[in-house]
């Protein structure tokens, strides 16, 4: 990886909890960052607090359409020309104890369009930036909690739980970022997916009626490991459980279900509007 004064780091869902926590730590570094939040208002003020050096940038969309996922393609695209790690974190809960099910701007079971849909498609449009940005990281911010998806049912139509919807989006994460190192493993970008910490103190745990068990600075230091630390350099297609590699539910290691997976939102982004 190149020195932290020359790195361009993308951050999605850096306006609050763990991904504003750790806009910091990375501005502190030197690094220029790319704040993105769904509130232009918020993720400039984000910006605007963010260590005084490299000329920090704010960047907007609601990841429940993926038509603005595109448009934050294009607006990355027009603020840089290099991208040295993209930290795909935005998401949200489980929702409220008892909420029912929720679809996206695209018709998609939400927790699947925000937590993993977004970012597959996101991760997708900036390939080539990475690839020619290498050495380069991506990073998906998963959750240890997982669930199997059932690929007859994979927007949950039927027995709804936030629980297992959120779980089911998490483990999609690991399945994707198994499948993109694989397809970049000779690039010089690297894959990795980690669970930052457990049940942190973040307004998504406490909606889901939660008490919170581990900190946000834990989490940001998990993340950060991936981010920078330079003994990961030629670690790829890993899942992390904090600092530590670890295994996922078995599900991310089936080729086929991964297969079932790439084919399923492939065309979930195809039939969305543009």
């Amino acid at each position: 990886m190149r020195d932290p004064e020359q790195r361009t780091v993308l951050i999605t869902g850096a306006t609050s909890g763990l991904g504003r926590a750790l806009a910091h730590r990375v501005a502190s570094s030197g690094s220029r960052v790319l704040v993105h939040g769904r509130d232009a208002e918020r993720a400039e003020l984000v910006r605007a607090e963010l260590a005084a050096g490299p000329e920090h940038a704010a960047v907007v969309a609601d990841f429940a359409e993926l038509r603005q996922v595109g448009q934050l393609a294009e607006a990355v695209r027009r603020c840089t020309d290099r991208l040295d790690v993209l930290v795909n974190n935005a998401g949200i809960g489980s929702g409220p104890p008892g909420a029912g099910r929720e679809l996206s701007a695209d018709g998609v079971e939400l927790r699947f369009a925000v937590n993993y849909l977004a970012g597959y498609h996101l991760t997708r449009l900036l390939r080539p930036l990475l690839v020619a940005s290498a050495p380069a990281r991506v990073i998906n911010v998963a959750s240890a909690g997982q669930h199997p998806i059932d690929f007859d049912d994979p927007m949950l139509s039927h027995d709804y739980l936030g629980s297992r919807a959120y779980a089911q989006s998490k483990l999609a994460q690991i399945m994707f970022t198994f499948d993109l190192a694989a397809l970049l493993r000779d690039s010089g970008v690297t894959v990795n997916a980690v669970h930052p910490a457990t049940y942190m103190n973040t307004a998504m745990v406490r909606e889901a009626g939660v008490s919170p068990v581990s900190t946000v600075a834990e989490g940001v230091e998990a993340v950060l490991h991936l981010v920078a630390d330079p003994g990961l350099d030629e670690i790829t297609g890993s899942y992390f459980h904090g600092t530590r590699a670890c295994r996922a539910l078995e599900q991310a290691y089936d080729e086929q279900a991964r297969a079932r997976l790439r084919e399923l939102s492939d065309k979930l982004v195809e039939q969305a509007p543009s």
